[in-house]
């Protein structure tokens, strides 16, 4: 056996529960202080020591849990209803009221179509502040009263203006930030913009 001389040995040193309960808050609260500070200054005061903590951690991480997907679905909306799926053989409906946009192609595999499509979905929310909707035809064989009125040949994109009149036509991809620019040149867009910041003001 070893001897251990009697100034070395050293007793085992014992936490108290209410001393390892205060240790582990703490370091709770520590971490949360790394979450944005309202949120963690808000958790981190609701964090006891001692026997009430082990009921209140799961209060406490389900509501910054529910607050992030919260947060997280608020961040799905509606820009998404800007492309309508209906068939819409008359424009009138729109008129003074949106812009639509119709993307042309004689087939959904067309790889212009999923281009467009793709920029147009990436940057929804610029038009939906421009109140455009977006309208479809991937079906030549239907002859439907678009394609007969605006003929397309292929993929085409044709932009209308609220007063009902073609403001342009591209036989290939454009990009969102070039539709909105010339969006924002239409007379009546410039006149929402004013009415707009006259009426912030």
């Amino acid at each position: 056996m070893t001897f251990i001389p009697a100034f070395l040995a050293k007793p085992p040193i014992v936490f108290a529960p209410e001393a390892r309960t205060a240790g582990l808050a703490e370091g709770l609260k520590l971490k949360l202080m790394s979450l944005p500070v309202a949120i963690a200054k808000k958790a981190a005061t609701l964090i006891p020591t001692g026997d009430h903590m082990k009921h209140v951690l799961p209060i406490v991480f389900a509501g910054l849990l529910g607050g992030s997907l919260a947060a997280a679905e608020g961040d799905t909306t509606a820009p998404s209803t800007i492309f309508l799926e209906q068939d819409v053989s008359d424009l009138s409906e729109f008129v003074w009221e949106k812009r639509p946009i119709i993307v042309f192609a004689d087939s959904p595999n067309d790889p212009s179509f999923s281009q467009q499509m793709d920029l147009l979905a990436d940057r929804a929310a610029e038009l939906a502040e421009r109140d455009v909707v977006v309208l479809t035809d991937t079906d030549p064989s239907a002859n439907s009263d678009l394609r007969l009125k605006l003929r397309p040949r292929g993929f085409m994109l044709v932009l209308i203006g609220k007063d009902g009149g073609v403001k342009l036509r591209k036989p290939f991809p454009w990009d969102v930030r070039e539709l909105s620019r010339t969006i924002d040149k239409m007379p009546m867009r410039q006149r929402e913009i004013r009415e707009r910041r006259d009426g912030k003001g």
